[in-house]
């Protein structure tokens, strides 16, 4: 299990920033780490349910829960689910596979990052 050495909370650029050590820092967005969120509301219990809207998201506090995970509050109102260290090493190594899937199953539902749009199809 690896443990960030530094945890920044990093508000103007809305990103969660985690050192691992001098040479390896991960940069995670706020929207990143909401639609991928570990709480059964998005996992829904093996069958995730997909986000969408959260372009503009912020994270809004960080808490530690216990020895093992972080606990983040997010300006829509979420705020279950704990990102573990295991989980949080995971979003890190992998954040730009994993959100290029985000962005697939996005396109696929026809479905928005953004609250204010809806795409139309129009068939003619």
């Amino acid at each position: 299990m690896r443990i960030p050495t530094q945890i920044k909370l990093r508000k103007a650029s809305k990103t969660l920033e985690l050192e691992y050590g001098p040479n390896e820092r991960y940069s995670l967005p706020a929207e990143f780490l909401r639609v991928l969120s570990p709480s059964a509301e998005v996992q829904g219990h093996g069958n995730p349910v997909l986000q969408t809207g959260k372009i503009n998201v912020a994270i809004e506090g960080v808490e530690p829960a216990g020895q093992y995970a972080l606990k983040l509050t997010f300006s829509d109102g979420h705020d279950s689910g704990l990102y573990s260290w295991d989980y949080l090493d995971q979003l890190s190594r992998n954040q730009q596979q994993l959100w290029d899937d985000y962005l697939d199953e996005l396109a696929k539902a026809g479905k928005s990052r953004d609250p204010d749009i809806s795409p139309v199809k129009i068939m003619l």
